[in-house]
């Protein structure tokens, strides 16, 4: 795609995410503010701020799929930070809609997915040959977050193993993952997440993906239950780790680890804010885009959301900056 003429964005949502998108975007691009906590809520609307060459960053409650395919009969491009596995594979199937608009739909700019990806795919780039890439999540932004952890840990996960899509209960098959300090190590169990479909989606060749969610006794507990008490207003600071195997040009066995500690909220706006900048930039084509796309400057992107404040960590026996 090609520098829209308009180069105005609309930040659907005021919370921890959509506020952040909005001090890192506020600087050097028009941003509106749509503070609609639900896009379920009728009085929901972008008829005034939707059209060719805007993009709307969907920075709250899902499911974003239903808006973001009215959107495409706009020509509006969209970055959707949506983590629920269903809305995600649906956000997937919007391609030719938005390609036929020539349009630009950014499915999952969040941390994870989002961050996820990026890493990912740089981690992929390091090994000459990579067959398992392996995520685990630490911790929620705001409530609408955490309310979908809390669902996470209810579904069915799924997982590619060795050219077969698995289904597995949400919280079981604990492992215990390292985050970068000062997080350190959590229990962490397979959950309702769609890093494996983007994942599987852009690295067809790579036998075993996995995610999961870091959880404690009492929250696989009561997945299954409303929630006990409301979620807080912003969790603590969150991680991510990526982990790749795979093997060098003579066979030999490697690893590469790279990962994040910060407040997921603003991970997750850093992503965002990120994304829709590229899409200005005319960095993106038209259809559908994931961050793991081998296709994409990965490393100019991660250069841009270090620069908003996001400390990225790679393992090497020691931790370094990426």
């Amino acid at each position: 795609m090609t520098p829209p003429a308009d180069r105005s964005v609309v930040v659907v949502g005021s919370g921890i995410v959509g506020s952040r998108v909005q001090r890192l975007l506020g600087g050097t691009l028009p941003v509106t503010v749509r503070p609609w906590s639900d896009l379920a809520e009728p009085s929901f609307s972008l008829a005034d701020h939707a059209g060719p060459g805007r993009v709307i960053v969907l920075a709250t409650g899902g499911p974003h799929s239903p808006v973001a395919a009215r959107l495409a009969t706009t020509g509006a491009s969209v970055v959707s930070v949506s983590d629920g596995l269903g809305d995600v594979s649906e956000l997937l199937e919007l391609d030719d809609a938005f390609t036929a608009a020539d349009a630009t739909l950014v499915v999952g700019a969040a941390m994870a997915p989002g961050l996820s990806g990026l890493l990912a795919q740089y981690l992929v780039t390091r090994l000459h040959q990579s067959d398992e890439i392996h995520v685990a999540v630490h911790a929620t932004a705001g409530p609408q977050c955490a309310r979908q952890h809390h669902r996470a840990l209810a579904g069915r996960a799924v997982g590619w193993h060795d050219g077969i899509w698995i289904e597995r209960p949400a919280g079981s098959g604990r492992e215990l993952a390292w985050f970068p300090e000062p997080v350190g190590a959590r229990d962490c169990y397979r959950a309702e997440i769609p890093d494996p479909l983007l994942l599987h989606r852009t690295h067809p060749d790579v036998g075993r993906i996995s995610a999961r969610l870091s959880a404690t006794r009492r929250d696989r507990l009561t997945a299954r239950l409303p929630m006990l008490r409301p979620p807080h207003p912003e969790g603590g600071v969150g991680a991510l780790r990526i982990e790749v195997r795979g093997a060098d040009q003579y066979g030999a066995r490697q690893v590469a680890i790279a990962g994040v500690a910060e407040f997921v909220g603003a991970a997750a706006g850093a992503m965002a804010a990120v994304m829709a900048e590229a899409i200005h930039l005319g960095e993106f084509p038209a259809g559908v885009v994931v961050t793991s796309d081998p296709t994409l400057d990965t490393n100019a992107l991660l250069d841009r959301v270090r620069a908003r404040g996001v400390r990225l960590q790679e393992f090497t026996g020691v931790p370094q900056h990426v």
